[in-house]
């Protein structure tokens, strides 16, 4: 078990950036409304220490610095109503892509839309529940996987379904992979306080209007059930995130169709967790996102 409960990554008010655990006021639970956290010193996935130093956050970060990120697995059409939605059957297995880890961003960084992107309508949001793998998992069965569990976040996968669907060549990591299109957090709250991943109230609001709202228990595979078969033959590294699916109620499956625009406001939130806030911005051609 970590020694840390809520454990987030922030630029203090001193320039410093760390990684801490997150003091929240009694009765709150959102971690996006942290003011101070304690130090943590050490290697977050081996020893560390939950030190007496206690710093002013100035900005939350993605929680995990990019080279503590191994892989981004995803899991889609991982809900009964979403793929209900959708038109498709349920899954026999669970369908599995990548993102790159270049598409993670931060709590509250825009999400940067290359002109590419910007050609058609599509630009949908998909509220997930983040599970972050904390020690190496090869063959684990489903009694034991939450046990390699470091903790979870709540993540925006953003998807261009045009991209996904219609050009992406029978996969569908071009139209979810692009530049600063994961961003989560706004922590990563342990299993010390989550003992049970599957239920969780998840939603999503796009300008301060709710349009998923459901509970993980609507998972077609759970958490130990696709830790498990994720490792099987397939070693799962500390620092690998795993995107769980998202609920129903995404823009793609509304008549009429709900696609993000420039400037937007949307938000993720995950019971227990807290809420990632990013605003939708249009990039300039030339222009870089930053990562």
């Amino acid at each position: 078990m970590p020694a840390f409960n809520r454990l987030i990554r922030f630029l203090a008010k001193n320039g410093q950036t760390y990684y801490g655990d997150a003091i929240l006021p009694a009765g709150v639970t959102d971690i996006a409304k942290v003011k101070k956290a304690k130090v943590i010193k050490g290697d977050i996935f081996g020893k560390h220490e939950v030190t007496d130093q206690i710093a002013d956050v100035r900005l939350l970060l993605a929680p995990l610095a990019l080279e503590d990120v191994k892989t981004v697995r995803c899991l889609g059409l991982n809900y009964a109503l979403h793929a209900k939605e959708a038109g498709l059957p349920l899954p026999k297995y669970p369908v599995l892509f990548f993102k790159p880890v270049t598409s993670l961003s931060g709590p509250t960084d825009p999400i940067p839309v290359h002109p590419i992107a910007q050609e058609e309508e599509g630009l949908d949001y998909e509220c997930e529940l983040v599970v972050i793998i904390g020690k190496e998992a090869r063959d684990v069965s489903e009694a034991d996987a939450l046990n390699y569990v470091l903790g979870y976040a709540i993540g925006n996968d953003v998807s261009h379904r045009d991209w996904q669907v219609a050009r992406g060549g029978g996969q569908w990591s071009l139209g979810k992979g692009f530049d600063g299109w994961a961003p989560y957090g706004p922590g990563i709250v342990t299993s010390n306080l989550i003992k049970d991943p599957q239920t969780l109230k998840i939603s999503t609001r796009l300008n301060g209007q709710t349009v998923q709202e459901s509970n993980t228990a609507d998972q077609i595979f759970n958490v130990r059930q696709t830790i498990s078969f994720l490792s099987r033959g397939h070693t799962l590294l500390p620092g690998d995130l795993i995107w769980t699916g998202t609920p129903s109620g995404v823009g793609m499956g509304r008549t009429p169709k709900l696609w993000m625009k420039d400037g937007d406001l949307v938000e993720v939130e995950l019971e227990n967790v807290g809420v990632v806030t990013n605003k939708v911005e249009f990039l300039k051609e030339g222009e870089s996102a930053k990562l």
